[in-house]
């Protein structure tokens, strides 16, 4: 018996190993990447996959990219490297750091529930997904601290469903989704008084440090971003129900959604300064300031088409709304307290660009692209943001080295980590996290804006895939994403103008496990069954 399941497991790692070939690119030509990325690496932390074992990890994890813009394929592959730092292995199973260093504010084995979904959408690309698998079980039954900050938990569960497919584990989850969904429903009183929750109007609000974003200009109040979280998870629970035959539930958490996107946008959206807002506590008064959390909604689709709310996307291209050189401002930045400061709370959101709000705003900005008719943004604009905040992953040391780096917050106009100058200045002080705190920070995505955004891979519930890159058109002659998981398969993606890049013909193509499954002479939207 015991040589039989010898064999099958034999079998099965050999059937993960075939399904991860690359039909373009070799894996083992970007291993002097992370060999230079560990070379460069002050590791002071160790968790599950300690840099001697990173390209082992990544070589059989990752989906591999070639492009002609090495700064950003570099950062592709350094935001990777810096993922599987965070993965942790505890006696609950594997769960995802926020922070390398252990900080006084995190729940059980130092987890932050504040970017947790973003864990998800990023990790949902590993071919590995057990880490995700326990990393639901830890946060829903292992005593994960699931409402401590904003959460979009169900969304997160449903983003992994789309890519992975797993019905029998997804639809288990129904009841404690439905249970924590109910939870904030109910609220609670904080020892200041304030109320965190759902209102006698319908709308949430929240503190803006329980939404990751301490010393605002807007505040607390009805905040756009815990609105839409509440939209995103009840949608996904209604499309998980659906899955499960669980009609009734399907039912109610469409209602539930749908109450939620008409109150969003009657109450939230102020036709003054055309911007999604936030409302102050227990007032129907607006803050009087854009954020760049106002463009939380697209993030889940929740502003309806035609209806013209896309006019607020004009404020990423003006250098006095949210563009600058080193990435979108949290507030527009001709507000009055728009501010950059050195002095105080080492983390602010009242001006600094935080690559958290970057990456949602660019998953949003993808939304828009694909799934609404507007004429005020384009491929154009996403991509220059997209290089921007790429090129935003870099610190120079004081030998004058120039390092890939991801830290917390970021000077929008100079490229300086805020809060590193800061903590480094204040001695690391113990209490505020110790010795390099932000370094490697997990607090946001790359490679899925990467994936789903620019290649244009958009995971579907049903047996189909959606391609359409949001790469303008002649702003490069190549690109390949290899080895992709999806739906039990290996997808690739790739590019290429005159077809003598890659050998495989010229325009767009699709593989399934090395089969080409679709194609187009232009850089187009593709939509297919997988067979």
């Amino acid at each position: 018996m015991k040589k039989i399941i010898t064999l099958v497991v034999l079998i099965c790692n050999a059937l993960i190993t075939y399904a991860q070939q690359e039909v373009v690119l070799l894996a083992d030509n970007y291993k002097s990447l992370v060999e230079q990325f560990n070379r460069n690496d002050h590791e002071v932390y160790k968790d599950a996959v300690p840099n001697v074992e990173a390209w082992q990890f990544l070589k059989s994890n990752i989906p591999l990219l070639d492009c002609p813009d090495k700064n950003l394929e570099l950062t592709y592959y350094f935001r990777w490297w810096t993922l599987r730092k965070h993965i942790r292995k505890t006696p609950d199973g594997y769960i995802f750091t926020e922070f390398l260093p252990d900080v006084s504010w995190a729940g059980k084995y130092n987890s932050i529930n504040c970017a947790a979904a973003q864990h998800y959408y990023e990790a949902r690309w590993l071919w590995d997904d057990k880490y995700l698998k326990d990393y639901s079980i830890f946060w829903l039954r292992k005593g994960g601290s699931l409402r401590s900050y904003s959460f979009w938990m169900a969304d997160a569960v449903w983003s992994l469903y789309k890519v992975r497919r797993d019905q029998k584990f997804t639809t288990n989850l129904i009841p404690d989704l439905v249970s924590n969904y109910y939870a904030w429903e109910k609220g609670w009183t904080d020892k200041n008084g304030f109320f965190t929750g759902k209102n006698r109007d319908g709308l949430f609000s929240q503190i803006d440090d329980r939404d990751g974003m301490e010393m605002s200009i807007g505040g607390n109040g009805k905040r756009p971003t815990i609105n839409a979280y509440m939209y995103g998870d009840a949608r996904a629970i209604s499309s998980i129900a659906g899955l499960n035959n669980d009609m009734k539930n399907s039912a109610l958490f469409t209602r539930k959604a749908d109450t939620l996107r008409k109150l969003v946008t009657e109450k939230l959206w102020d036709k003054k300064s055309q911007f999604f807002q936030t409302l102050k506590s227990n007032k129907a008064e607006f803050v009087n300031v854009r954020e760049v959390l106002g463009y939380t909604p697209w993030f889940f689709e929740l502003p309806p088409t035609n209806k013209g709310y896309e006019i607020a996307w004009s404020q990423i291209k003006m250098s006095d709304g949210f563009n600058a050189p080193y990435g979108l401002t949290t507030a527009e930045q001709r507000h009055p307290k728009f501010q950059l400061s050195y002095v105080g709370h080492e983390c602010k959101w009242d001006g600094p660009s935080w690559p958290f709000s970057t990456s949602i705003t660019l998953s949003a900005l993808a939304n828009v692209l694909n799934d609404y008719r507007q004429d005020v943004v384009t491929k154009s604009d996403y991509f220059q943001q997209l290089l921007i905040y790429a090129n935003a992953h870099r610190i120079t040391m004081e030998d004058g080295k120039i390092l890939p780096w991801i830290d917390e917050v970021i000077n929008p106009y100079t490229g300086d980590w805020i809060s590193r100058t800061m903590l480094k200045d204040m001695g690391w002080q113990k209490n505020l996290g110790g010795l390099e705190r932000g370094k490697d920070y997990n607090h946001s995505t790359f490679c899925d804006l990467i994936i789903s955004g620019l290649v244009g891979i958009r995971p579907q519930a049903d047996d189909s895939l959606i391609i359409n890159p949001l790469l303008p058109d002649k702003a490069w002659d190549w690109f390949c994403l290899d080895r992709v998981p999806y739906h039990g398969h290996s997808i690739t993606v790739l590019y290429d103008r005159y077809g003598k890049k890659y050998g495989k013909g010229k325009g767009l193509m699709c593989f399934s496990d090395g089969k080409l499954i679709a194609s187009s002479e232009k850089l187009e939207k593709l939509s297919f069954k997988l067979k």
